[in-house]
């Protein structure tokens, strides 16, 4: 027996040793790993606020959360449908809105602040020529090779500092607008307004984001009462400095704006704004 337990006794060290260190590394602070889930990602500067939080009156349609638009899928940062804008640029806002609501119209935006990494994804698709699904609703009769050269498509958007917002005008009562189905029989954007997809704004000639020269805001094709409504959401939002893009009848800067030369890439969500 006294062998055996000379020839034991360094296991018995051993696991004696053993023991020490697993209660000594117990008791020692834990550094904290990785928590699962999404990274928090940037937030945005105090200065942005989500629209609702200043006027709930105005509708939102936010087009690229969703597949109905020129990619034909959800675009890269959108995670909620929110509008996203600067203070000063949704004050405006809802100031315009004060001045069509009185006149029996509301305000409908299709899209606000736009994260760098929707540009992006933008750029990818117009540089992918067999990616043509959503053509023949908004670009039937623009190659898609123009798209970079005709200045619908840049690797840089104002959308992406905070005060820019796509927008159009809703004769009330606001009537629903039917959902969009990924797959379905795809119209002109620029065809009659009855057969159109259906949108429950008055009628601006074509439809959001059509890549067309009928889009220009003063195309001299737009007459009647088409032209009449895109002049009734120009003067609303200029009169609160905002300034149209003369190739886009439904796209707006509000002047000055805050950051100016800043193309900031917070995803669109809740959370990245401050007291959300």
């Amino acid at each position: 027996m006294t062998g055996l337990a000379a020839a034991l006794r360094p296991l018995v060290a051993s696991v004696a040793a053993l023991a020490a260190f697993a209660v000594s590394t117990a008791s020692a602070p834990v550094a904290a790993g990785p928590v699962a889930g999404a990274p928090p990602g940037p937030r945005a500067p105090k200065e942005f606020v989500a629209l609702r939080s200043v006027d709930p009156t105005i509708i939102q349609d936010m087009r690229y959360a969703t597949a109905h638009n020129f990619v034909g899928e959800p675009v890269d940062g959108y995670r909620q449908p929110l509008c996203l804008l600067t203070r000063p640029a949704a004050r405006a806002l809802h100031r315009a809105q004060q001045r069509l609501l009185r006149q029996g119209h509301s305000l409908k935006v299709y899209d606000c602040y736009r994260p760098q990494r929707a540009v992006d994804h933008f750029v990818r698709w117009a540089k992918d020529p067999r990616d043509e699904r959503m053509r023949a609703e908004f670009h039937p009769r623009v190659e898609k090779s123009r798209l970079f050269a005709d200045g619908y498509i840049a690797e840089k958007s104002g959308h992406s500092r905070g005060s820019t917002v796509d927008v159009t005008v809703v004769r009330l009562p606001a009537g629903p607008t039917r959902p969009y189905v990924p797959g379905e029989k795809l119209v002109p954007c620029d065809a009659p307004r009855e057969e159109r997809f259906p949108d429950n704004s008055v009628d601006m000639g074509t439809g959001f984001d059509c890549f067309d020269t009928l889009s220009h805001t003063d195309d001299p094709r737009v007459r009647g009462e088409r032209r009449a409504n895109r002049q009734l959401l120009r003067s609303a939002l200029e009169a609160q400095g905002f300034v149209n893009l003369p190739e886009e009848w439904w796209h707006f800067t509000y002047r000055p704006e805050p950051f100016p030369t800043s193309y900031f890439d917070f995803p669109v969500a809740r959370r990245p704004v401050a007291g959300h």
